[in-house]
């Protein structure tokens, strides 16, 4: 598949979408890695049970701030994956492109906060 938009610039409209965030959201964010991906892995698909014809546009990999314990101190670090591939793929306009990728990035951190998929449906990031 041919890109129409750089890596460089991908990197840039997610950056500007972590800037834009609340300041207590980012402070929270200190320990989560936020990491752009060509495409959602096969297992990833699977596990979750993605539809054929359907895919992620990001996955939080991690355990959940209300699920944490002391037990989970040694846990590598939590880690938001943004995936480029099918986003550019359904996106082709560069805003609804921008606001794709921040709805996406909102919607991981959703899940870093503990909420589910309800939960971010009701916030209109579902």
């Amino acid at each position: 598949m041919m890109r129409w938009t750089s890596a460089t610039a991908f990197d840039r409209v997610l950056r500007q979408a972590i800037d834009d965030l609340p300041a207590m959201f980012r402070d929270a964010l200190r320990n989560v890695a936020i990491v752009v991906e060509e495409w959602p892995p096969d297992w990833l698909l699977e596990e979750l049970a993605v539809s054929p014809g359907e895919t992620l546009y990001g996955f939080y990999h991690g355990i959940p701030l209300p699920e944490r314990s002391v037990l989970d101190s040694g846990s590598l670090p939590d880690r938001i994956s943004v995936y480029r591939g099918p986003l550019e793929e359904d996106f082709r306009d560069p805003g609804e492109l921008a606001r794709q990728i921040r709805m996406t990035l909102l919607h991981e951190i959703g899940h870093y906060f503990g909420m589910d998929e309800e939960d971010l449906a009701r916030l209109g990031y579902g």
